[in-house]
């Protein structure tokens, strides 16, 4: 991770769960973070626990709903103007609303939609263009989800992932075509997809741990991906990491 020292991060979804976990740790790694959120102030707070002075100075928190396009646009090009191109980016913000997908509301479809993919696709375009126009060999990070690979069945139980794991799956589509798109356009940015089973964050309820009997993975099992292959050496690009809890029944 010494490459990375006081090289530029940004985190979505950094309030809570995963992200924050993720915070943290680039932050214990050296790195400049900038965590984006709807709800930003968790994130000062987050900033207003860490250990040193030296630490607090290099996270910042900045309130961007990735669900909206406009938001994210100007949000990049406040943290081009105030802290220059990023090098890493981790695409963590994730939305999931529980019911069927034959009787949902369309805006709740829409919020998943717009938030799980378009959130990722808005934020990855910005994060390139710097990326690319200052020769930075970067790396992108989806945080994608076992969803995106299969649809769990639970027999017995109503299934209530409705939109979700299409989401899912067309991220796992979307690692594949940027790998491709940043070869063939010349550039050394990495792309990852980090497909963990579930995770113990506000996105999982109380009835769903005890589906899975307690079999869950914590946002610092993911974080700690996260920083796997991030420490990889220039000729190695982890390109998918599936993670699941030991005894995962799903």
């Amino acid at each position: 991770m010494e490459q990375l020292k006081l090289k530029l991060a940004v985190v979505t979804g950094a309030s809570s769960g995963i992200g924050a976990a993720i915070v943290r740790d680039l932050i214990a790694a050296g790195l400049i973070v900038i965590g984006l959120a709807r709800r930003f102030e968790r994130v000062q707070a987050l900033r207003e626990d860490l250990p040193t002075d030296e630490q607090r100075g290099r996270l910042h928190a900045i309130k961007c709903n990735i669900a909206d396009a406009q938001d994210v646009a100007e949000t990049f090009a406040r943290i081009m103007r105030d802290h220059g191109p990023v090098h890493v980016l981790v695409n963590n913000a994730g939305c999931l609303r529980n019911g069927q997908l034959a009787s949902m509301p369309e805006n709740e479809v829409q919020e998943v939609l717009q938030t799980n993919v378009m959130g990722v696709v808005n934020c990855t375009r910005h994060a390139f263009a710097a990326m690319r126009a200052h020769s930075i060999d970067g790396h992108v990070i989806l945080i994608n989800s076992i969803c995106g690979h299969k649809v769990p069945v639970i027999p017995g139980h109503m299934p209530t992932l409705n939109i979700y794991p299409a989401t899912k799956f067309a991220l796992t589509a979307i690692n594949e075509i940027y790998r491709q798109e940043f070869k063939e356009l010349g550039t050394r940015v990495k792309v990852t997809s980090i497909s963990p089973g579930l995770v113990d964050t506000e996105l999982i309820s109380e009835r769903q741990k005890k589906i899975v009997d307690g079999k869950i993975l914590t946002p610092e099992n993911v974080s700690g991906a996260v920083m796997y292959v991030l420490s990889q050496p220039p000729n190695v690009q982890i390109y998918e990491l599936i993670m699941k809890p030991m005894g995962d029944l799903i």
